[in-house]
């Protein structure tokens, strides 16, 4: 009973024998309702054997025939004043009495089934309109015996028919949902449970069928699934060992450039007119080498940044990002002396930093910065009058080795900021860009101290 099909199974043949129940109840009553008919027609069949009569007057033999043929024990028929009547010679107490004229389904189903708690031996009168040579009002003494017999003959049939019907239709039902619905669910099941232990094995995917309903788009969208799965975790897995690949590689030529700018300020010691031109530049050049390394070292060895929190004065920080800005550069700030923040500073710092050197690079020769509360946190936002994204770098932006605007950027200085600003439950993003300049936004939730 833990299987779908199961479950299916016996309920389609609950619901069937409900459905036969609620067609047996009204048939039930209709076969006594019937019943009682045949015998006031065969009751006025009767009369109108009496009524033929010169007299209305039959003989004993002839009446004993008549009622017997009628199934009943006594006959009466009313026309007006006269009354035409044939009864046995010893009648027994009438148990109760039903008229058929007016009855209503609700009282026919009432009376078929009271019938199944009555005396078995009850004797009933039974009182039908009749139309025909003569219209007469008849009345039927008969026994109920024979009635309640027939009865459960009758109900005996429908239950074994009602039985039959279920089992077929019930069969059927199954067989069909069997096909149509539970061997592509089980069909599904087992794709996922074999593509969960094994993701890597290309033979757990699904193979969807070409139907059209929802099992179909479910097999397809589970494919789906199912290879966009696959593919990301081939690609982590090239990733790490990439990773570790270049973690190792970036630890060598960070140790080679060392020396190299060694060898290099000596050589900015020189005296040699050419050697003290060339020297800044390449000290220059070996510093962002280095840094770089540093960035990607950073960025593939380490987890989620850990945030130290403490307060610290917002103003005093804007003061010392203006000492690293360019002259050229107009740094202007309408951030509160007094404004403290609970953060991690030096991560703080470095957001800043890198925004305002991603503007100073672009060629923007005025940053903005522009703090403001909402209900529950602190935005500073960062605008500058450069020339805006291209974009190439829009389109990925945030995305580590993607997302750089210039050439032999690792575009790691976005995609730090951001994970670092939501190691403090915040955010980073793009507000605006285009011709006129970028601004960004820092989302930092007000915290009480932690």
């Amino acid at each position: 009973m833990h299987s779908l099909s199961a479950r299916l199974l016996v309920l389609t043949v609950l619901f069937v024998m409900l459905a036969e129940v609620l067609i047996f109840v009204p048939s039930f009553a209709r076969f006594r309702h019937d019943y009682l008919t045949d015998r006031t027609a065969s009751a006025y069949l009767a009369i109108l054997a009496l009524d033929a009569t010169p007299d209305g007057v039959v003989s004993d033999a002839l009446k004993r025939q008549l009622l017997e043929n009628a199934g009943a024990l006594a006959i009466s028929a009313r026309r007006g004043d006269m009354r035409l009547t044939l009864a046995a010679d010893a009648l027994p107490t009438v148990g109760a009495s039903f008229d058929l004229r007016d009855a209503s389904p609700l009282a026919l189903i009432a009376d078929a089934f009271s019938l199944l708690t009555a005396d078995r031996d009850r004797v009933v009168r039974v009182v039908e309109a009749m139309e025909g040579p003569i219209n007469a009002e008849i009345e039927v003494v008969i026994e109920e015996r024979p009635l309640f017999n027939a009865l459960v003959d009758f109900g005996g049939r429908i239950f074994i028919l009602s039985l039959v019907i279920s089992v077929i239709t019930a069969g059927l039902v199954f067989l069909a949902l069997q096909w149509l619905l539970v061997r592509p669910m089980q069909r599904i099941t087992e794709s996922m449970v074999s593509f969960r232990a094994n993701p890597e094995d290309a033979g757990g995917v699904i193979a969807p069928s070409l139907r059209g309903d929802e099992i179909g788009v479910a097999e397809r969208e589970l494919a789906r699934m199912q290879n966009g799965l696959r593919q990301a975790l081939q690609q982590k897995e090239h990733l790490a060992a990439l990773g570790t690949a270049v973690a190792k590689i970036n630890h060598d030529l960070k140790g080679i450039l060392s020396r190299a700018i060694l060898v290099v300020d000596n050589l900015a010691a020189s005296e040699d007119p050419e050697v003290k031109r060339i020297a800044p530049t390449l000290i220059s050049s070996i510093d962002r080498a280095i840094a770089m390394c540093g960035q990607t070292l950073n960025y593939v060895g380490a987890d989620q940044p850990t945030v130290t929190w403490a307060r610290f004065s917002l103003s005093d920080l804007i003061g010392e990002l203006r000492q690293e800005t360019p002259d050229s550069v107009a740094l202007q700030s309408d951030i509160p002396d007094g404004l403290t923040i609970q953060a991690d500073r030096d991560q703080i710092y470095r957001t800043l930093s890198n925004l305002i050197q991603n503007a100073v690079e672009a060629g923007a020769d005025r940053i903005d910065l522009v703090s403001r509360h909402t209900q529950d946190a602190l935005m500073l936002e960062v605008a500058d009058n450069g020339p805006g994204l291209p974009p190439r770098a829009l389109k990925n932006l945030f995305k580590p080795f993607k997302g750089s605007a210039k050439a032999g950027g690792t575009g790691l200085g976005l995609a730090i900021a951001r994970e670092m600003m939501r190691g403090h439950g915040g955010d980073l993003s793009l507000k605006q860009t285009g011709a006129d300049g970028s601004r960004f936004c820092i989302t930092l939730p007000d915290r009480a101290d932690v």
